[in-house]
């Protein structure tokens, strides 16, 4: 065992007696981080079987998926990626979670959302080559001073060991809002809206990394953008997962 190696855990126990970690969602004291307190963690609900094969979306109990285990719109319309997951469904609860991060400078929660998120995607991390987040447009970066699908790429490339390039994809134009927007017309929106910067695609399994998989519109122009480019497979793993992808 190496000198840093023995040291890291002793560290971490004394940050944690000094500053202990928060609940994900409010302000409880817990005992590791990623962790929700009692009350949090019933209110929570995460990602479980029954769900779609392709997009990971979560099915109701005693709905058939159908062939290949696929929902009816990734038979209907299979997306760029070859495979999606998420750790938890996007709800009232969960927003008290995410938008804060996304919005409001709660950068802190970047950490447990990608311990949530590795455990979600432990076979989607263990097959790809890089880590590559969805990104914004300039214009908003500048606006909102960070990329939370950045920062959760990097606290996953440390927990799971592998590279991230947070600059592979440029967002070329200013899209408008999704959130008003029905499933095609998203996908109408965010057509040839991403770019591939990097040079070094070809070949790889990309993981793509985000906050939240909605209908799929942004993470399937991304995975389009990364296939053009080389990419052997793209995959997809968010914090949140959206329960309907039609949006209807």
């Amino acid at each position: 065992m190496t000198l840093i190696a023995f040291i890291k855990p002793i560290g971490r126990a004394i940050l944690d007696t000094l500053l202990p970690p928060n609940c994900l969602a409010c302000d409880a004291p817990v005992e590791t981080d990623g962790q929700f307190c009692p009350p949090c963690f019933r209110k929570t609900n995460f990602i479980s079987a029954p769900l779609c094969q392709c997009c990971g979306v979560p099915l109701p109990f005693g709905e058939a998926a159908g062939q290949g285990g696929l929902c009816g719109v990734c038979e209907a319309t299979p997306p760029a990626f070859t495979q999606a997951r998420a750790a938890l469904r996007y709800d009232d609860a969960t927003k008290h979670l995410i938008l804060p991060f996304k919005y409001a400078d709660r950068t802190e929660a970047a950490r447990g959302l990608a311990i949530l998120m590795a455990k979600a995607g432990t076979a989607l991390l263990a097959r790809a080559d890089v880590l590559v987040p969805v990104p914004l447009h300039i214009s908003r970066l500048r606006q909102r001073r960070y990329n939370q699908a950045a920062l959760l790429a990097s606290q996953l490339g440390r927990l799971a060991k592998k590279y991230v390039q947070p600059d592979a994809l440029v967002r070329n134009r200013v899209t408008v809002p999704l959130g008003p927007l029905g499933f095609e017309a998203r996908r109408s929106e965010m057509q040839d809206a991403i770019t591939v910067r990097a040079q070094n695609i070809s070949g790889k399994k990309i993981l793509l990394i985000d906050d939240i998989l909605t209908s799929g519109a942004t993470a399937n122009a991304c995975a389009l953008a990364l296939l053009a480019a080389g990419a052997a497979r793209v995959d997809v793993l968010t914090a949140a997962r959206v329960p309907d992808p039609r949006l209807t």
